[in-house]
Formats: structure tokens, C-alpha cells, sequence
């Protein structure tokens, strides 16, 4: 019988070490998003939230929003990213039993959320513009017919463009990525995450605006768009529920627009 060190252990189950640690990351990032909800919450009803909104946003201002913003993103994407970085452990430890150059799954990971973080940044301008525009409410949620209208059919209409088409074939195809792009060592493993997240971005972009049309803090709508983010990448059928869900997007922001100038 082969005697086995704890670290011979660990990588030889690498994948589970892996799945543990992304499963940990999400929940803490969902614990953290109920706890900020549930004190935004408490300081809108309490109107001290309403007051603040209506002030200059100061340097801490911003970066609150941006922690916001990239712990959200890290709740929302991890998982359906979860396929891709469990098959990257496996053809990196592969590599490693093969003697060969790898890539840390750490650099591919922190390369993905690198993306996600910039996203995020992104974002938190966008909420700004618009807040200063008055066309969100205190809670982060449209204040317009027609802002929330127009974002409802972008994103409808996003489903079926050949960006969208190509950045989910990225996204749905791990071994494909993988094999195309495959780069040794941690700069490498690093660019790799890169790439991905940025093809996950394009994916993904234009459905984060609806953050704003269900509320920024309306967890049941985070909730929505994450799953529907995961089914359509995991799921056989998932780009036709990313065709189905287009048009029903397009049919509500119509809805909308016409209930506005009715």
C-alpha cells in the first residue's frame, strides 16, 4: 500500500480543491450582496439613503460602488465560469503529471475577474451618468420609461447578433478555448483568463444594463440574470433560451415605451 503525503493528496483531487474554492468565493460574495441589500435597505426607509443620493458622489462614494459592483460580479459569473476553470484543473494537472509546462489555475481565475473587475469599473461610471441624469431611483432602479424600455430591447435584440453569437460559442466550447489558446506558465495561465473573460463580457455586457431596470440591489433580479447567464452557457438548449428570452425582452421594452406615451 502506497502512503500518500497530504500534498500528493490534494493534487491528485485538485478538481475538488478547485470546485470547494470557487463554491466558497460565490456564497461570500452572495452573503456580502444580502448584507449590503439588507443595510441600503434599512437606510432608504429610514431616508437617510434618498438624501445621500442627491450629493456629489465623493472618492468613497466611488469606491464603494466599484467593491459593489466587482463582489456582484464575482456572485454572478463564477459559477458559469465554473465549467471551464474545472477543465483547465484537469488539463493543468495533466500537464504537470507529464512533466510539462502548466498553468496555475489561480492565473487563468485571476485573469477572468481581472476582466470582470474592469467591467465593473465601467459600470460604476454608467451609474453615475445616470444617476446625475436623475434617471435612477435612490434604490439604483430606472426612474424612466424610457431608459428602461430602451435597455430591455438593446438586449433583446444583442441575443441575435453575430458578437453575441460568437462570444457564446467561446463561452460554451471549454475544450475548444483550451486547445486554441493554451499558454504555459502563470503569465500565460494569466492571459489565457484574459481572453476568456473578455469573451464573456461580450456575452454577458449588454444583459448586465438590465441590473438597472430590475434595481442594482433587487437580489431576486441579480439572481434572475445570473441564472439565466448560466443557463445559457451550461445548458444544450441554452442558446435558444438566449433567442426566446431576446424576444420577450424586446416585447417588454416595447411594452414599456408604448405605456409611456400612451
Amino acid at each position: 500500500m502506497v502512503v500518500q503525503s497530504p500534498l500528493e493528496f490534494i493534487l491528485k483531487r485538485d478538481r475538488l480543491v478547485v470546485l470547494a474554492g470557487l463554491a466558497g468565493v460565490t456564497v461570500l460574495a452572495w452573503v456580502y450582496l444580502f448584507v449590503l441589500a439588507a443595510d441600503m435597505s434599512g437606510m432608504n426607509m429610514g431616508g437617510a439613503m434618498t438624501s445621500m443620493q442627491v450629493k456629489p458622489w465623493s472618492g468613497l462614494d466611488f469606491l464603494l460602488m466599484f467593491l459593489m459592483w466587482a463582489v456582484m460580479m464575482i456572485g454572478m459569473m463564477v459559477p458559469s465560469a465554473a465549467p471551464m476553470i474545472l477543465l483547465f484543473a484537469l488539463f493543468a494537472r495533466k500537464k504537470r503529471e507529464e512533466n510539462k509546462p502548466y498553468v496555475p489555475v489561480g492565473a487563468f481565475a485571476s485573469g477572468y475577474l481581472i476582466v470582470w473587475t474592469a467591467f465593473s469599473a465601467v459600470a460604476v461610471v454608467l451609474q453615475w451618468g445616470l444617476e446625475q441624469a436623475t434617471l435612477l431611483s435612490p434604490m439604483m432602479v430606472s426612474a424612466s420609461p424610457y431608459l428602461g424600455g430602451s435597455l430591455l430591447i438593446a438586449a433583446g435584440i444583442y441575443q441575435f447578433t453575430p458578437l453575441k453569437n460568437v462570444c457564446l460559442k467561446h463561452c460554451r466550447s471549454p475544450f475548444g478555448f483550451i486547445a486554441l489558446h493554451w499558454r504555459p506558465g502563470a503569465w500565460g495561465g494569466l492571459r489565457m483568463g484574459i481572453h476568456h473573460g473578455a469573451f464573456c463580457v461580450g456575452c454577458c455586457w449588454v444583459m448586465m444594463t438590465l441590473l438597472f431596470v430590475g434595481g442594482v440591489m433587487n437580489l431576486l433580479w441579480v439572481a434572475a440574470i445570473a441564472a439565466f447567464v448560466l443557463v445559457e452557457k451550461v445548458l444544450p438548449r441554452g442558446p435558444l433560451t438566449g433567442r426566446i428570452t431576446g424576444v420577450a425582452l424586446v416585447g417588454w421594452g416595447l411594452w414599456l415605451l408604448v405605456s409611456a406615451l400612451a
